[in-house]
C-alpha cells in the first residue's frame, strides 16, 4: 500500500505541473494589463512621461517585465516555497488577501458537508429499504424539484422567506455591520450569516445525493448475497447496514469525493449571492480586476484540492470493500 501511495504521490506531483504550465498560459493569453490596473488611467492624458514610469514600475513589481518562461519559473518556485505573489489590485501579498476568505469558505463547506452525510445516507438508506412507498415516493417528489432547481434559485426562495417575508436570517454579510461583538457573541452573529448560505447548499446538494445513496442500495439488495443473509435470519439491521450499505459505498464513495471538490466551486454562487466574503467572491473581484496573482493561487489550490480528492477516494475503496487492491 505504501508504494502505491509513494507511485500516486508522483504521479500527482508531474500532474500538478502540467496543470500549472496550463493555467499560467490561460491566464497569460487573458486580453487585458495588469500593470494598468495599478495605474490611474487619468494620468496616461496628463502626465505621459509619469505614466510610462508608473507603468514601467508597476510591471517591475509584478515581474511582467521579463519572459514568460521566466516569469512561470519564478511564480512556481516562489508558490512552492509558501510565496503566492503579490495582489495588484489589493497591493499586498497574495496569502493576506486570501487567507480570511478561504478560512470563512472552508468553514462553511466543512459544516455543509457534515449536514449533508448526516443527511442523505439515512435518507437515501430508508428511501431504498421502503421502496415504491408513500415515504419513498414523497422523496422522490422532493429530490427530482431539488434535482431541477439550480442554486441560486433556491437561495433567492430562502432569501425571499427567510429574509423578506419573516426576517430571521441576515440578508447577507458574514457579520452585522457596525456592531463590536466578541467570544460567543461574536461567533453567534457569525453563525447567524453563515446559516442560510448553509441551509441553502445543504438543500441543492441534499437531492442528487440522495438519490445517487438511493440508487446504489436499490441495486445491491437486489444481490444474491443479500437474499442468502436473509435465509440464514440475519436481523434485517445487519442486512441493511453490515452488508448492503456497505456494498453500496464504492460508487457512493465516488459521488461524495467529487462532490466535495465540487462544493468549493459551487460556493462562488452562493457567496455571490449572499455577499459573502469568501474564495468566491474573491475569485470573482479578482477577475474583474485582472489580479492573476490572486486568480492563480485559488486556482491552483482547487487543483491541488482535485488531486488529493482522487487519491482520497482511491484508499477509500481499499477501506470500504478489502476485496479491492491497489495496484
Amino acid at each position: 500500500m505504501l508504494r502505491y501511495i509513494l507511485k500516486r504521490l508522483m504521479y500527482l506531483v508531474f500532474v500538478f505541473f502540467i496543470l500549472s504550465i496550463i493555467m499560467f498560459g490561460i491566464f497569460k493569453m487573458v486580453p487585458g494589463d495588469p500593470a494598468k490596473m495599478m495605474i490611474d488611467p487619468e494620468l496616461a492624458s496628463k502626465d505621459p512621461a509619469k505614466y510610462q514610469a508608473a507603468y514601467e514600475q508597476a510591471q517591475k513589481e509584478l515581474g511582467l517585465d521579463k519572459p514568460v518562461y521566466v516569469q512561470y519559473a519564478i511564480w512556481i518556485t516562489k508558490m512552492l516555497t509558501g510565496d503566492f505573489g503579490y495582489s495588484s489590485q489589493y497591493r499586498m501579498p497574495v496569502v493576506n488577501v486570501i487567507k480570511a476568505p478561504m478560512v470563512a469558505t472552508v468553514k462553511m463547506n466543512i459544516i455543509n458537508l457534515i449536514l449533508v452525510f448526516a443527511i442523505t445516507i439515512p435518507l437515501g438508506i430508508t428511501t431504498a429499504v421502503r421502496k415504491n412507498s408513500i415515504y419513498d415516493n414523497m422523496v422522490q417528489i422532493v429530490t427530482v424539484v431539488g434535482v431541477s432547481l439550480p442554486m441560486f434559485i433556491i437561495a433567492l426562495i430562502g432569501i425571499y422567506f427567510f429574509c423578506v417575508k419573516i426576517p430571521f436570517f441576515p440578508i447577507s454579510g458574514m457579520s452585522t455591520p457596525g456592531a463590536n461583538y466578541t467570544g460567543f457573541a461574536k461567533v453567534l452573529d457569525e453563525l447567524k450569516h453563515m446559516a442560510l448560505p448553509v441551509i441553502v447548499m445543504t438543500l441543492a446538494s441534499l437531492a442528487s445525493i440522495t438519490r445517487y445513496v438511493r440508487g446504489a442500495m436499490i441495486e445491491v439488495l437486489r444481490m444474491d448475497f443479500i437474499r442468502t443473509a436473509r435465509a440464514k435470519g440475519l436481523r434485517e439491521k445487519v442486512v441493511i447496514y453490515s452488508h448492503a450499505f456497505r456494498n453500496a459505498l464504492i460508487p457512493v464513495v465516488t459521488v461524495l469525493t467529487w462532490w466535495f471538490v465540487g462544493i468549493f466551486g459551487g460556493s462562488i454562487v452562493i457567496e455571490g449571492t449572499f455577499l459573502y466574503n469568501g474564495m468566491g467572491q474573491v475569485m470573482i473581484t479578482s477577475l474583474r480586476q485582472l489580479d492573476f496573482g490572486v486568480v492563480l493561487t485559488m486556482n491552483m489550490f482547487y487543483v491541488l484540492l482535485s488531486l488529493v480528492g482522487n487519491l482520497v477516494m482511491d484508499l477509500s475503496y481499499m477501506l470500504v470493500d478489502p476485496r479491492v487492491k491497489l495496484s
